[in-house]
């Protein structure tokens, strides 16, 4: 608990807590669930610009193999812990399990501020990290990510230095690289994608049309613009977007080229022309029809979800909602689309690219949306008739989906005893 609060991991203990229970789970198999099955700890030197040597930590955490080789992102970050790496991890075991790919869950992180470091010391700390952490990553083990502070060319370092170790390129060790070096088509905007689909699913599902529809959206990083420009171009309106400086509104509609100079030219979306400046908490209060937080983690809880207005809230972050909050929102009646459904369309394009890899093939763009949209569009409605049959909110159906594919991995795999 921090300051009476639950942490993430309780919150998500929690979840899985009250799933097991609806499942009737062997108290066995709720325990092998509640625990990551691998955590790798490191400590190493990296020697920065001006020839000092920094200490960094780092973390690599496998939740679940029973499904599948590990899979989740990398993150940089001054604030990362180890708890929070094995709640990003179980939730990557749900979201890989709910789409129905064989993955199982996996997540790691540097404690370190990027945007202190120049990109000769961050390609050091990648490579020196990717050889610390390289004992359990592979194409069959574990494969890496862009995440919070990383990217295609975090990627590219660490297919590089793995590769420089076995003595051969192996492109299916991550996922989310450049394209000249096997990245998929598609991939750059596959997780806002499927965001945007299971949005025009709930608006479809809950009777108003999502053309017109307005829009808030906390988080201008990758998936918070890509979702405010898919939004727009599927003929929604956007009204609302923030970063961590803060947020603009406009409820006639932003012009989105006019955001996208501001933030390019000051590194900030606040200030744009005829824009009015909003907090990010006044964004997540604003009468919109979709709201979708699409930041980190924690921002609508017991204390500021009675402010909530939205009819659909679109989880595009990682548990942007405590456990206690959701269940609120779901007796106001809002349409939640929880985390690990509605942002799993990043891994479902990263699934993609590792097939390609092992297989030596290239899809076109449009290939791979066509397949996103299916498993979105397919795992959206799995999901919920689970909720309509069993009378229970998107979360728990969510959830019973994705512990129920796990728990029979499990069994039908056994123990093994050596």
């Amino acid at each position: 608990m921090l300051d009476g609060k639950p942490s993430k991991l309780e919150s998500a203990l929690k979840d899985l807590d009250e799933v097991s229970k609806i499942l009737d789970l062997p108290e066995d198999i709720t325990n092998i669930l509640r625990a990551p099955r691998r955590i790798l700890a490191v400590t190493f030197p990296v020697k920065l610009d001006d020839g000092s040597i920094r200490v960094f930590e780092g973390f690599r955490v496998q939740h679940n193999l029973d499904r599948g080789p590990a899979k989740g992102g990398l993150r940089y970050h001054p604030e990362i812990t180890l708890d929070e790496m094995k709640t990003l991890a179980m939730l990557m075991t749900w979201k890989c399990a709910v789409v129905k790919i064989p993955f199982g869950g996996a997540k790691g992180g540097v404690i370190c501020d990027p945007s202190k470091m120049s990109m000769d010391e961050l390609e050091r700390l990648t490579r020196r990290y990717t050889t610390e952490v390289g004992i359990i990553l592979g194409p069959e083990k574990d494969i890496p990510a862009p995440d919070v502070n990383t990217n295609p060319q975090v990627m590219a370092w660490i297919m590089d230095t793995y590769s420089m170790n076995v003595g051969y390129s192996v492109p299916e060790v991550v996922t989310g690289k450049p394209t000249d070096i096997g990245g998929s088509e598609g991939r750059f905007d596959a997780t806002a994608r499927g965001v945007v689909t299971t949005i025009e699913e709930a608006c479809r599902t809950s009777g108003f049309k999502f053309e017109g529809a307005t829009v808030a959206i906390q988080g201008a990083g990758n998936v918070g613009s890509n979702v405010a420009k898919l939004a727009s171009d599927r003929g929604a309106k956007v009204v609302a977007v923030s970063d961590v400086m803060g947020g603009i509104y406009d409820p006639d509609g932003l012009n989105l080229w006019a955001v996208a100079a501001r933030a390019m030219k000051t590194g900030s979306v606040t200030g744009t022309p005829g824009c009015d400046n909003i907090s990010n908490e006044e964004l997540l209060s604003l009468d919109v029809d979709i709201l979708v937080p699409a930041a980190m983690g924690g921002a609508i809880t017991m204390e500021n979800v009675e402010n909530i207005k939205a009819k659909i809230l679109a989880e595009a972050a990682n548990a942007p909602v405590t456990h206690d909050a959701e269940r609120r929102l779901f007796e106001k009646g809002v349409f939640v689309i929880p985390d690990i459904l509605c942002n799993a369309g990043g891994v479902t394009v990263s699934y993609f690219e590792w097939i390609q890899n092992i297989q030596s093939l290239l899809w076109s763009e449009q290939d791979v949306y066509r397949r996103l949209n299916d498993i979105m569009v397919a795992a959206f409605y799995r999901v919920l008739d689970i909720a309509q049959t069993r009378k229970i909110n998107m979360r728990t159906a969510s959830m019973f989906l994705a512990v129920e594919r796990v728990s029979k991995a499990i069994k039908a795999r056994g123990i093994y005893s050596g």
